[in-house]
């Protein structure tokens, strides 16, 4: 909602734009108890999340790197830097998805009942040797495809939202 938020006022302009800004700030402050809620409670009820960061500290930094992303957005939003606040709200998405998969790497799906035995791992779950290779053709050509599209459309529609007569 925080991210979605910024990126509107980030859009809008004039009385929207104004109580967009007055809105974002809640928003903010409850991405900020969820994000210290679910930090606490992978701590006390998932310790096996933070396992690999025990053994490799230096991968704390992507946690630090995600806390300071998530202190500079309502930084940003004050300066009224709409830009940059949606900038670091992606980079603290991106971050924190990161910390997940830290966190789970190699387990997919970890087993409630015996974890060690019946988890599903990235090794058990890969495809066969030729499927990954035919998928990776489709994956060089697709994603370039993808990525053309995006900055095509990004292109059109950039800029803020300008209200008009001739608006609908």
């Amino acid at each position: 909602m925080m991210h979605g938020a910024i990126y509107l006022v980030m859009k809008t302009e004039g009385k929207l734009h104004n109580d967009l800004r007055d809105r974002v700030w809640t928003l903010i402050i409850f991405f900020m108890v969820c994000y210290a809620a679910t930090t606490a409670a992978t701590w006390i009820y998932r310790p096996h999340m933070i396992e690999r960061m025990i053994e490799m500290p230096w991968l704390f930094l992507v946690g630090a790197a995600a806390f300071l992303a998530i202190l500079n957005i309502p930084r940003q939003m004050s300066k009224r830097n709409d830009g940059w606040a949606f900038i670091f709200s992606s980079v603290s998405i991106g971050l924190l998805l990161s910390l997940f998969a830290i966190g789970t790497f190699p387990i997919l799906i970890r087993s409630s009942v015996n974890p060690d035995r019946n988890s599903l791992s990235l090794y058990n779950a890969a495809s066969s040797p030729l499927t990954l290779k035919v998928l990776i053709i489709i994956v060089l050509i697709g994603v370039p495809l993808v990525l053309a599209y995006g900055f095509y459309i990004y292109r059109i529609f950039r800029g803020k939202v300008k209200i008009e007569n001739t608006s609908y």
